[in-house]
């Protein structure tokens, strides 16, 4: 239950009732996050154009990685619940993802990945805290520049969509209720699962 109306998908029209077709087509059902902008589904589009531009021009598992350092970093469940669960569906074994969680420097990620998990917690936490070695050290490890500000983009787009998340408290969805419960509860590090 989020602390603003939202509009219920069977009273939904216009722009709304195609946000939430949309939605309900590439996920299933109607995630919490999308009804969180039902009241703004322009704003809605305009993220997913945002974040679809960042990331599609980076590597699919750095973006991940990115984005759950940042995530973590915001305390924001819903999307590191989201993001973790790609990353385990894809790329890392459900303990290294929750090691991530816990401490990315410690959980047996390489240079890179913990270089760039740095950048994007450096970013989420306090931006100005960047300094030219985080640059450095990311060129170090054969990133371009580009690339650097992929992750950087990254980081600072999950501060957008996480902070209006948990500003309105969208609560993750309960199918992350259903996770191993040692894995829900460490991707759990702010707002609770939605219950119903």
């Amino acid at each position: 239950m989020t602390f603003i109306e939202t509009i219920p998908e069977d009273a939904g029209t216009g722009a709304t009732a195609e946000l939430y077709a949309t939605e309900e087509e590439a996920f299933g059902f109607v995630p919490n996050f999308v009804r969180a902008f039902s009241l703004r589904p322009e704003v809605y589009t305009a993220w997913k154009g945002l974040n679809g531009a960042v990331k599609g021009g980076m590597d699919l598992r750095r973006y991940e990685l990115a984005t759950l350092a940042a995530a973590t970093r915001l305390r924001s469940s819903y999307c590191t619940l989201a993001h973790g669960s790609v990353l385990m569906d894809r790329f890392l074994e459900p303990e290294t993802v929750m090691a991530a969680v816990i401490d990315h420097q410690s959980a047996g990620l390489d240079e890179t990945d913990v270089a760039v998990m740095d950048l994007a917690a450096k970013v989420a936490t306090d931006a100005t805290s960047v300094n030219q070695a985080d640059v450095d050290r990311l060129r170090s490890c054969g990133l371009s520049d580009q690339d650097i500000l992929d992750v950087v983009l990254a980081a600072a787009a999950r501060c957008f969509f996480s902070k209006v998340l948990d500003a309105v408290c969208a609560e993750p969805d309960g199918r992350y209720a259903g996770l191993d419960p040692t894995l829900r509860d460490t991707l759990t590090v702010g707002r609770a699962i939605a219950t119903a």
